[in-house]
């Protein structure tokens, strides 16, 4: 069983991150591939970058950065739901990208993103580049949203069609894949530095 961690990345108030993580969380949990942890930026509450040390010397001297450390480190996968603000992704999610280096090496990582017409695949596109200089393996398959809004009932629960529901299995069948054949890297990677 792989330790996958979903990350919602929008911080501000009146987000929709959470209904849509929490569809993917309901529909990964149904898998017996995935010991899953449903992780909000917003209950990290991570402060811009404030350790003195580069994260490569693993020096960390605030609590908060430790907690985080252990909490991303213990992952397998990682699934990123993320919005797009100006063709980007926001600075929350960057800004919890930068506080580690060496916990995020050799893992996979799937998109799920949302936004207007283009369904967040500009924030996508900028995030690979983030995550390739991080070691990690960005998947192609991905799960993209365009106009979220529509999916939302008047309760803000998330309501996938049949053509999401098929996007996020099929990222999620890379990902398994992608977890064991990294996992191995992992392993030997260790066994080599330490």
């Amino acid at each position: 069983m792989y330790k996958l961690k979903i990350i919602i990345a929008s911080t501000r108030p009146g987000r929709k991150g959470p209904s849509i993580a929490d569809w993917v969380y309901k529909t990964v949990i149904a898998r017996p591939e995935f010991d899953t942890e449903l992780i909000d930026l917003v209950a990290v509450n991570l402060p811009f970058l404030d350790e003195p040390h580069h994260p490569r010397l693993k020096k960390y001297e605030k609590q908060h950065t430790k907690d985080w450390s252990a909490r991303i480190d213990a992952a397998d996968a990682f699934i990123i739901v993320t919005p797009e603000y100006n063709f980007g992704f926001n600075a929350p999610l960057k800004n919890a990208f930068d506080f580690l280096f060496h916990e995020w090496h050799y893992k996979p990582v799937g998109f799920v993103s949302y936004g207007g017409i283009s369904g967040g695949i500009r924030s996508v596109q900028m995030l690979k580049q983030v995550v390739t200089a991080l070691k990690m393996m960005p998947l192609m398959e991905a799960v993209n949203i365009p106009f979220f809004s529509k999916h939302l009932n008047t309760e803000g629960i998330f309501i996938p069609d049949d053509v999401l529901h098929k996007s996020l299995e099929t990222m999620l069948h890379e990902l398994v894949k992608w977890s064991e054949a990294l996992q191995t890297i992992r392993i030997k990677h260790k066994q080599i530095a330490y």
